[in-house]
């Protein structure tokens, strides 16, 4: 089985889902080196996630740490274990890592979410999941 390939737009390119990257670097922003994380070079990843509305993101992981602010409409998020949290604008959610979820966005509006991920250096932040 070939390795899973990273994908920050959650599988949902196809259906109009963007990604901008707001801030991503191994320095804080004096300039000074993060501590390290697990013996590691850690590095963090901000994210501007955009989710039109009714589109149903691939079931998805995380493999590192993250946590979100939703800035715009109404995102549901779906565990395969049946658990859900719904976030209006505003909520922030510590999102969990190494379980496989998937975001829903309920519209009216697209769901526009900040998410900073922390994890080593070079890791991908997301990983698709086969259905």
């Amino acid at each position: 089985m070939p390795p899973a390939q990273a994908d920050d737009g959650h599988g949902g390119t196809a259906q109009g889902v963007t990604v901008q990257t707001l801030a991503r670097s191994d320095r804080s922003w004096d300039g000074a080196l993060l501590p390290p994380l697990a013996a590691v070079q850690p590095e963090v990843s901000v994210l501007r996630i955009t989710v039109p509305p009714g589109v149903k993101l691939q079931r998805h992981l995380h493999p590192v740490i993250n946590a979100g602010v939703l800035l715009q409409g109404r995102l549901r998020v779906e565990g395969d274990d049946g658990a859900t949290l719904l976030l209006e604008p505003g909520q922030a959610l510590i999102e969990v890592v190494n379980t496989v979820h998937r975001g829903v966005s309920l519209g009216p509006d697209p769901a526009v979410i900040v998410v900073v991920y922390v994890g080593p250096k070079g890791q991908a932040t997301t990983l698709p999941v086969a259905p």
